[in-house]
């Protein structure tokens, strides 16, 4: 059996805001065309009445065309749901490998996102050392930035 990791989807309060924080910080780009459903098979797949998503794929920074990508739809009845947190069971976080950890965490803040935690460094079982942190992105999604060292 085959298997190829493909996306991850991102449901936003509002996906060409939350689009552009992704293009702007981190250089994600945008995959034609946008997207747009509603149909009965829709309703079917999602178990929701009347379903209308909109939105659109961006291809994560470091791949090439046939990379993955990070889905990002909003529907337009949105369930409230939870605040994310970094402990809660589910999928917790984004991250990207970046150079300079202090700038990048700079650039997300001027572009509407927010801190977590602080920096830190931990090394691994192999001796190699990642400094990360968590942050938000403007709708509070986590993110991880991270930079590797040996």
């Amino acid at each position: 059996m085959h298997v190829k990791y493909v996306h991850t989807n991102l449901i936003a309060l509002d996906w060409r805001k939350l689009a552009k924080f992704y293009t702007d910080v981190f250089g994600c780009s945008f995959v034609p065309p946008e997207r747009g459903y509603q149909s009965d098979e829709l309703d079917a797949g999602t178990g929701l009445k009347n379903a209308h998503v909109t939105g659109a794929h961006f291809r994560l920074p470091g791949y090439d065309d046939n990379g993955p990508t990070l889905e990002i739809y909003t529907y337009d009845q949105l369930d409230k749901g939870q605040a994310s947190a970094v402990n809660r069971p589910g999928f917790g976080h984004i991250a990207f490998e970046v150079d300079d950890l202090h700038e990048m965490r700079k650039t997300v803040e001027a572009h509407g996102g927010g801190d977590i935690g602080e920096i830190v460094t931990l090394t691994t079982k192999t001796g190699s050392k990642v400094t990360w942190c968590y942050m938000s992105d403007p709708e509070g999604n986590i993110i991880e930035l991270q930079s590797w060292s040996n």
